[in-house]
């Protein structure tokens, strides 16, 4: 299988540290959640890389080694698309593949609507397009309770004090709890992402990503409504506590070629989890849709 490389690249006036396997100007980019790191694609881009892609796992703005522009306006979405506009640039992509989980499906959402750049493909892990989570919002009121974390997010101070409180021990924790077997993750995947939120401004610059992005998690920005042509697969762990599956149902009307696979007892953190059943769904989309 083929090794990873770490390496910084300069793009959109920042600098991003990132993980790749493979060659050539097929870019696959991997846009990771929160609270984890470029690491959380570990089991993915060796396995692309395979398949013929040049695939990135990049830490995000805010992130593990990348750089971490200080208040909360450095983290709105536009910011965040551009990035990864700029990033598929700097690699020299000739086709380009998105991939985004939890925060980074969020911003892979929005980079296909805005068409930041042309995209050959767009895979979505367990975040629903934004058109589909306002409406959920207004008629699912449990899915409100689920998302408790975002109104207390918007607070100054007191998030950064729970999450990195005992060593971090609440980031260890969301990961390790939910999942059917904690194992997935070893003692070393865990101190890297605790010792990511540990490291000095790089939980507020997490949460920032919350704080800077309320109104368009809330569902108010209506030009997240426009139809992405992009041929979009959707991988969803049903077990998921923090987002309802019915998450996953309605997309027609925002979505011209959408694929479905939900995962039976597998958590939000889908990739990490069930790596194997992802990468066979990859696989097989991809041979269906594109091929590098």
């Amino acid at each position: 299988m083929t090794d990873i490389r770490t390496r910084q690249i300069r793009a959109n006036g920042l600098t991003f540290t990132l993980d790749e396997a493979g060659e050539g100007d097929d870019v696959a980019l991997f846009l990771h959640g929160f609270p984890e790191s470029r690491r959380s694609w570990r089991r993915q881009l060796p396995f692309m890389a395979d398949l013929g892609w040049r695939a990135v796992a990049v830490d995000m703005r805010g992130y593990g080694q990348s750089d971490r522009p200080s208040g909360k306006a450095a983290y709105t979405l536009d910011k965040l698309t551009a990035d990864v506009g700029a990033l598929f640039d700097v690699l020299g992509a000739r086709r380009r593949l998105l991939v985004g989980h939890d925060w980074g499906a969020v911003v892979a959402w929005a980079a296909a609507i805005e068409q930041v750049r042309p995209l050959d493909g767009l895979i979505i892990m367990n975040v629903p397009h934004p058109a589909v989570f306002a409406r959920h919002l207004r008629r699912t009121p449990s899915q409100l309770l689920k998302s408790w974390y975002v109104f207390f997010f918007q607070l100054p101070g007191l998030p950064e004090l729970m999450t990195t409180t005992n060593g971090a021990r609440v980031v260890e924790r969301a990961f390790t709890q939910g999942v059917a077997d904690p194992s997935i993750f070893s003692p070393e995947d865990l101190k890297v992402y605790r010792d990511n939120a540990l490291t000095p401004g790089a939980m507020t610059a997490m949460i920032n990503y919350y704080r800077a992005n309320a109104a368009y998690l809330g569902g108010a920005d209506r030009t997240m409504t426009r139809r992405i042509e992009t041929p979009t697969l959707m991988i969803w762990g049903e077990k998921d506590a923090f987002l309802d599956v019915g998450l996953t149902e309605g997309y027609g009307p925002y979505v011209s070629d959408f694929t479905l696979h939900r995962l039976p007892s597998v958590s939000h953190w889908v990739q990490q989890e069930a790596a194997a059943d992802v990468n066979r769904l990859m696989a097989a989309w991809l041979g269906d849709r594109l091929r590098a």
